[in-house]
Protein backbone atom coordinates (compact mmCIF):
# COMPACT_ATOMS: atom_id res chain seq x y z
CA UNK A 1 0.00 0.00 0.00
CA UNK A 2 2.80 2.39 0.87
CA UNK A 3 4.54 1.92 -2.63
CA UNK A 4 1.29 2.88 -4.06
CA UNK A 5 0.82 5.69 -2.45
CA UNK A 6 4.74 6.50 -3.15
CA UNK A 7 4.15 5.95 -6.77
CA UNK A 8 1.06 8.15 -6.90
CA UNK A 9 2.68 10.82 -4.82
CA UNK A 10 5.66 10.91 -7.59
CA UNK A 11 3.10 10.90 -10.28
CA UNK A 12 1.73 13.84 -8.93
CA UNK A 13 4.84 15.57 -8.60
CA UNK A 14 6.06 15.37 -12.08
CA UNK A 15 2.69 16.26 -13.26
CA UNK A 16 2.76 19.52 -11.04
CA UNK A 17 6.60 20.14 -12.59
CA UNK A 18 5.39 19.87 -15.60
CA UNK A 19 2.29 22.20 -15.39
CA UNK A 20 5.17 24.92 -14.45
CA UNK A 21 7.11 24.65 -17.10
CA UNK A 22 5.47 26.52 -19.50
CA UNK A 23 4.72 24.48 -22.33
CA UNK A 24 6.05 21.44 -23.92
CA UNK A 25 8.30 21.61 -26.89
CA UNK A 26 7.13 19.98 -30.10
CA UNK A 27 7.35 16.39 -30.55
CA UNK A 28 10.07 16.04 -33.57
CA UNK A 29 8.25 15.35 -36.80
CA UNK A 30 7.75 11.42 -37.78
CA UNK A 31 10.07 10.15 -40.48
CA UNK A 32 8.54 8.45 -43.48
CA UNK A 33 9.22 4.87 -43.00
CA UNK A 34 10.64 4.85 -46.48
CA UNK A 35 13.04 6.66 -44.63
CA UNK A 36 13.91 5.23 -41.77
CA UNK A 37 17.59 3.91 -42.29
CA UNK A 38 18.65 0.38 -41.77
CA UNK A 39 19.53 -1.58 -38.87
CA UNK A 40 23.33 -1.31 -37.96
CA UNK A 41 23.17 -4.17 -35.48
CA UNK A 42 25.88 -6.64 -35.66
CA UNK A 43 24.11 -9.26 -34.56
CA UNK A 44 22.07 -8.72 -38.02
CA UNK A 45 23.22 -12.19 -39.83
CA UNK A 46 24.43 -12.04 -43.36
CA UNK A 47 22.81 -13.94 -45.84
CA UNK A 48 25.04 -16.86 -46.99
CA UNK A 49 26.94 -16.80 -49.81
CA UNK A 50 25.78 -17.65 -53.45
CA UNK A 51 26.30 -21.48 -53.58
CA UNK A 52 28.37 -21.36 -57.07
CA UNK A 53 31.39 -18.48 -54.95
CA UNK A 54 32.37 -21.63 -52.14
CA UNK A 55 31.71 -24.44 -54.99
CA UNK A 56 28.81 -25.80 -52.44
CA UNK A 57 28.12 -29.35 -53.09
CA UNK A 58 25.70 -31.08 -50.70
CA UNK A 59 25.55 -34.21 -52.53
CA UNK A 60 29.19 -34.77 -51.82
CA UNK A 61 30.84 -37.82 -50.24
CA UNK A 62 30.99 -37.67 -46.51
CA UNK A 63 34.04 -39.36 -44.66
CA UNK A 64 32.75 -41.12 -41.94
CA UNK A 65 35.51 -42.59 -40.31
CA UNK A 66 35.51 -45.49 -37.87
CA UNK A 67 38.11 -45.40 -34.57
CA UNK A 68 38.86 -47.82 -32.18
CA UNK A 69 41.72 -48.21 -29.63
CA UNK A 70 44.27 -44.57 -28.82
CA UNK A 71 47.15 -46.59 -27.37
CA UNK A 72 50.95 -45.71 -27.54
CA UNK A 73 51.77 -48.90 -28.99
CA UNK A 74 49.02 -49.73 -32.19
CA UNK A 75 49.12 -53.79 -32.27
CA UNK A 76 46.16 -53.76 -35.28
CA UNK A 77 45.30 -51.88 -38.28
CA UNK A 78 42.53 -50.88 -36.24
CA UNK A 79 44.54 -48.80 -33.53
CA UNK A 80 46.06 -45.19 -33.83
CA UNK A 81 48.20 -43.97 -31.43
CA UNK A 82 47.31 -40.39 -29.48
CA UNK A 83 50.03 -38.81 -32.30
CA UNK A 84 48.82 -40.21 -35.09
CA UNK A 85 44.97 -39.22 -33.82
CA UNK A 86 45.89 -36.06 -33.08
CA UNK A 87 47.46 -35.47 -36.56
CA UNK A 88 44.43 -36.68 -38.22
CA UNK A 89 42.00 -34.18 -36.57
CA UNK A 90 44.89 -31.37 -36.81
CA UNK A 91 44.45 -32.30 -40.57
CA UNK A 92 40.72 -32.10 -40.62
CA UNK A 93 40.64 -28.79 -39.40
CA UNK A 94 43.13 -27.48 -41.52
CA UNK A 95 41.26 -28.72 -44.36
CA UNK A 96 37.69 -27.45 -43.50
CA UNK A 97 36.07 -30.33 -41.76
CA UNK A 98 33.63 -29.91 -39.33
CA UNK A 99 32.48 -32.95 -36.95
CA UNK A 100 29.03 -34.06 -37.15
CA UNK A 101 27.07 -36.42 -34.87
CA UNK A 102 25.85 -39.84 -36.74
CA UNK A 103 22.69 -38.72 -35.61
CA UNK A 104 22.72 -35.65 -37.22
CA UNK A 105 24.44 -37.14 -40.66
CA UNK A 106 21.98 -39.82 -41.20
CA UNK A 107 19.08 -37.10 -40.46
CA UNK A 108 20.00 -34.66 -42.63
CA UNK A 109 21.11 -31.76 -40.08
CA UNK A 110 24.43 -30.51 -41.29
CA UNK A 111 24.04 -27.13 -40.35
CA UNK A 112 27.59 -25.89 -41.10
CA UNK A 113 29.35 -22.46 -42.22
CA UNK A 114 29.40 -21.91 -46.23
CA UNK A 115 32.61 -23.87 -47.78
CA UNK A 116 32.80 -26.20 -44.79
CA UNK A 117 33.14 -29.69 -45.20
CA UNK A 118 31.23 -32.31 -42.75
CA UNK A 119 33.19 -35.13 -40.78
CA UNK A 120 31.49 -38.01 -38.95
CA UNK A 121 34.25 -39.00 -36.20
CA UNK A 122 32.48 -42.83 -34.82
CA UNK A 123 34.49 -44.88 -32.32
CA UNK A 124 33.86 -48.82 -31.47
CA UNK A 125 33.59 -50.69 -28.01
CA UNK A 126 34.17 -48.44 -25.46
CA UNK A 127 37.49 -48.48 -24.65
CA UNK A 128 38.73 -46.93 -21.76
CA UNK A 129 41.75 -45.00 -24.53
CA UNK A 130 39.06 -43.52 -26.15
CA UNK A 131 37.22 -41.69 -22.91
CA UNK A 132 37.99 -41.80 -19.28
CA UNK A 133 37.32 -39.62 -16.40
CA UNK A 134 40.11 -38.52 -14.25
CA UNK A 135 39.94 -37.08 -10.98
CA UNK A 136 38.69 -34.35 -11.32
CA UNK A 137 35.43 -35.04 -13.28
CA UNK A 138 37.29 -33.91 -16.89
CA UNK A 139 38.52 -36.40 -19.19
CA UNK A 140 41.72 -38.00 -18.97
CA UNK A 141 44.83 -36.53 -20.29
CA UNK A 142 45.83 -38.85 -23.69
CA UNK A 143 42.25 -40.44 -24.15
CA UNK A 144 40.87 -39.41 -27.85
CA UNK A 145 38.66 -37.03 -26.03
CA UNK A 146 40.63 -35.15 -24.36
CA UNK A 147 42.59 -34.75 -27.60
CA UNK A 148 39.37 -33.83 -29.48
CA UNK A 149 39.00 -31.06 -26.88
CA UNK A 150 42.40 -29.53 -27.08
CA UNK A 151 42.17 -29.75 -30.76
CA UNK A 152 39.00 -28.51 -30.92
CA UNK A 153 40.44 -25.37 -28.69
CA UNK A 154 43.10 -24.72 -31.23
CA UNK A 155 41.00 -24.32 -34.01
CA UNK A 156 37.82 -22.06 -33.59
CA UNK A 157 34.89 -23.76 -35.55
CA UNK A 158 36.27 -27.41 -35.64
CA UNK A 159 32.99 -28.82 -33.18
CA UNK A 160 34.33 -31.40 -30.57
CA UNK A 161 31.54 -34.01 -31.30
CA UNK A 162 31.79 -37.29 -31.88
CA UNK A 163 29.85 -40.82 -31.71
CA UNK A 164 30.74 -43.28 -29.54
CA UNK A 165 29.48 -47.25 -30.55
CA UNK A 166 29.23 -48.79 -26.76
CA UNK A 167 29.11 -52.25 -25.35
CA UNK A 168 27.45 -53.09 -21.80
CA UNK A 169 29.94 -51.75 -19.35
CA UNK A 170 31.24 -48.85 -21.54
CA UNK A 171 35.27 -47.43 -21.33
CA UNK A 172 35.38 -49.84 -17.97
CA UNK A 173 32.71 -48.53 -15.99
CA UNK A 174 30.32 -51.01 -14.70
CA UNK A 175 27.10 -49.94 -16.47
CA UNK A 176 28.64 -46.80 -17.56
CA UNK A 177 26.50 -44.40 -16.01
CA UNK A 178 28.84 -41.59 -14.99
CA UNK A 179 30.95 -41.68 -18.36
CA UNK A 180 27.54 -42.04 -21.01
CA UNK A 181 26.02 -39.18 -18.78
CA UNK A 182 29.46 -36.64 -19.07
CA UNK A 183 29.61 -37.61 -22.85
CA UNK A 184 25.82 -36.85 -23.10
CA UNK A 185 25.68 -33.25 -21.69
CA UNK A 186 28.68 -32.12 -23.52
CA UNK A 187 27.00 -32.82 -26.83
CA UNK A 188 28.10 -36.28 -27.87
CA UNK A 189 26.15 -39.16 -29.17
CA UNK A 190 26.15 -42.38 -27.42
CA UNK A 191 25.12 -45.19 -30.48
CA UNK A 192 24.54 -48.71 -29.73
CA UNK A 193 27.14 -51.23 -30.72
CA UNK A 194 25.00 -54.28 -28.89
CA UNK A 195 25.10 -55.93 -25.49
CA UNK A 196 27.83 -58.19 -26.22
CA UNK A 197 29.59 -57.13 -30.05
CA UNK A 198 27.86 -60.27 -31.44
CA UNK A 199 28.11 -61.28 -34.89
CA UNK A 200 24.49 -60.89 -35.70
CA UNK A 201 24.84 -62.86 -38.75
CA UNK A 202 25.63 -65.96 -36.67
CA UNK A 203 22.52 -65.66 -34.68
CA UNK A 204 19.30 -66.32 -35.27
CA UNK A 205 16.42 -63.65 -36.10
CA UNK A 206 15.28 -63.52 -32.02
CA UNK A 207 18.92 -64.00 -30.83
CA UNK A 208 19.79 -61.20 -32.64
CA UNK A 209 16.88 -59.20 -32.04
CA UNK A 210 17.83 -59.73 -28.13
CA UNK A 211 21.58 -58.27 -28.46
CA UNK A 212 20.31 -55.14 -30.18
CA UNK A 213 17.48 -54.44 -27.96
CA UNK A 214 19.59 -55.31 -24.97
CA UNK A 215 22.59 -52.98 -25.30
CA UNK A 216 19.64 -50.34 -26.69
CA UNK A 217 18.22 -50.82 -23.00
CA UNK A 218 21.63 -50.81 -21.20
CA UNK A 219 21.82 -47.47 -22.85
CA UNK A 220 18.43 -45.88 -21.36
CA UNK A 221 18.95 -47.16 -18.39
CA UNK A 222 22.29 -45.39 -17.71
CA UNK A 223 20.92 -42.14 -19.16
CA UNK A 224 17.34 -42.11 -19.80
CA UNK A 225 17.04 -39.21 -21.88
CA UNK A 226 19.86 -40.85 -24.34
CA UNK A 227 18.40 -43.04 -26.83
CA UNK A 228 20.26 -44.04 -28.77
CA UNK A 229 19.36 -43.12 -32.77
CA UNK A 230 22.00 -45.23 -35.08
CA UNK A 231 23.65 -48.46 -34.34
CA UNK A 232 27.11 -49.84 -35.56
CA UNK A 233 27.18 -53.15 -36.66
CA UNK A 234 29.59 -55.66 -34.97
CA UNK A 235 32.08 -56.35 -37.44
CA UNK A 236 29.77 -54.62 -40.41
CA UNK A 237 27.72 -57.86 -40.17
CA UNK A 238 23.83 -57.38 -40.26
CA UNK A 239 21.22 -60.32 -39.21
CA UNK A 240 19.70 -62.43 -41.94
CA UNK A 241 16.83 -59.92 -41.87
CA UNK A 242 18.65 -56.61 -42.43
CA UNK A 243 15.66 -54.42 -41.38
CA UNK A 244 16.15 -56.15 -37.86
CA UNK A 245 19.19 -54.02 -37.53
CA UNK A 246 17.18 -50.73 -37.82
CA UNK A 247 13.83 -52.03 -36.29
CA UNK A 248 12.38 -53.84 -33.44
CA UNK A 249 9.84 -54.22 -30.73
CA UNK A 250 12.05 -51.37 -28.35
CA UNK A 251 14.27 -49.57 -30.66
CA UNK A 252 14.25 -47.42 -34.29
CA UNK A 253 17.21 -46.39 -35.14
CA UNK A 254 17.45 -43.63 -38.18
CA UNK A 255 20.96 -45.26 -39.64
CA UNK A 256 23.11 -48.12 -39.39
CA UNK A 257 27.03 -48.22 -39.56
CA UNK A 258 29.00 -51.15 -41.21
CA UNK A 259 32.81 -51.35 -41.38
CA UNK A 260 33.51 -50.13 -44.36
CA UNK A 261 36.20 -49.09 -46.34
CA UNK A 262 34.86 -45.89 -48.80
CA UNK A 263 33.05 -42.41 -48.19
CA UNK A 264 29.55 -42.51 -47.51
CA UNK A 265 26.85 -41.41 -49.64
CA UNK A 266 25.23 -37.45 -48.90
CA UNK A 267 21.89 -38.11 -47.07
CA UNK A 268 20.36 -36.31 -49.71
CA UNK A 269 21.56 -38.38 -52.62
CA UNK A 270 19.24 -40.83 -54.18
CA UNK A 271 22.05 -43.35 -53.20
CA UNK A 272 22.27 -42.97 -49.94
CA UNK A 273 20.95 -45.80 -48.06
CA UNK A 274 20.35 -45.62 -44.16
CA UNK A 275 20.63 -49.12 -43.28
CA UNK A 276 23.99 -49.55 -44.79
CA UNK A 277 26.40 -46.59 -44.33
CA UNK A 278 29.82 -47.20 -44.94
CA UNK A 279 32.87 -46.01 -42.28
CA UNK A 280 36.48 -45.69 -43.52
CA UNK A 281 39.21 -47.01 -40.73
CA UNK A 282 41.23 -44.42 -39.56
CA UNK A 283 44.68 -45.75 -40.40
CA UNK A 284 48.15 -43.70 -41.76
CA UNK A 285 49.45 -43.93 -45.46
CA UNK A 286 51.42 -47.24 -44.81
CA UNK A 287 50.43 -50.54 -43.91
CA UNK A 288 48.24 -53.16 -44.99
CA UNK A 289 45.17 -52.02 -46.79
CA UNK A 290 46.52 -48.73 -46.71
CA UNK A 291 44.73 -47.59 -49.63
CA UNK A 292 41.25 -48.36 -47.90
CA UNK A 293 41.99 -45.96 -44.82
CA UNK A 294 41.43 -42.48 -44.04
CA UNK A 295 44.40 -41.24 -44.89
CA UNK A 296 44.31 -42.27 -48.79
CA UNK A 297 40.66 -40.98 -48.65
CA UNK A 298 41.35 -37.74 -47.60
CA UNK A 299 44.12 -37.49 -50.46
CA UNK A 300 41.30 -38.28 -53.24
CA UNK A 301 38.23 -36.09 -51.42
CA UNK A 302 38.48 -32.88 -52.38
CA UNK A 303 37.40 -32.92 -55.68
CA UNK A 304 33.99 -34.91 -54.49
CA UNK A 305 33.63 -33.77 -51.06
CA UNK A 306 30.42 -32.86 -49.41
CA UNK A 307 30.57 -28.50 -49.10
CA UNK A 308 28.40 -27.01 -46.88
CA UNK A 309 26.66 -24.00 -48.77
CA UNK A 310 25.84 -22.46 -45.48
CA UNK A 311 21.86 -22.30 -45.74
CA UNK A 312 20.03 -25.57 -43.86
CA UNK A 313 16.72 -24.70 -45.65
CA UNK A 314 17.94 -25.39 -49.22
CA UNK A 315 20.52 -27.98 -50.81
CA UNK A 316 22.93 -26.67 -53.46
CA UNK A 317 25.05 -28.39 -56.13
CA UNK A 318 26.57 -28.09 -59.62
CA UNK A 319 23.94 -29.07 -61.70
CA UNK A 320 24.85 -31.76 -63.73
CA UNK A 321 24.49 -33.86 -60.58
CA UNK A 322 20.75 -33.21 -60.76
CA UNK A 323 20.51 -36.47 -60.82
CA UNK A 324 21.59 -37.61 -58.57
CA UNK A 325 19.37 -36.15 -55.29
CA UNK A 326 17.11 -37.89 -53.65
CA UNK A 327 13.29 -37.13 -54.66
CA UNK A 328 12.09 -36.65 -51.18
CA UNK A 329 14.07 -33.43 -51.27
CA UNK A 330 13.29 -31.86 -54.94
CA UNK A 331 11.48 -29.03 -52.80
CA UNK A 332 14.75 -27.82 -51.18
CA UNK A 333 16.68 -27.97 -54.08
CA UNK A 334 19.05 -25.62 -55.75
CA UNK A 335 21.67 -26.54 -58.21
CA UNK A 336 23.46 -23.74 -60.20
Amino acid sequence: MLGRRMTALLGAVALSLAACSGPRPAPPPEVPPSEVPPPTDAAVASPPPDPAEVGANELGLVPVLMYHRIVPEPASPYDRSPADFRAELERLAREGYVPVTAADFVSGRIELPAGAHPVVLTFDDGTASQFALGPDGQPAPGTAVAILLEVARDHPGFTPVATFYVNADPFEEPGGARSLRWLHEHGFEIGNHTAGHANLGRLGAEQARRQIAEGDRLIRQAVPEAAPVTLALPFGVHPDDPELARRGDSYDYRGVMLVGANPAPSPFAAKFDPLRVPRIRSQGSTGAEAEFGSASWLDQLPSARYTSDGDPDRISFPRRLDTELAAEFRAKAAPY
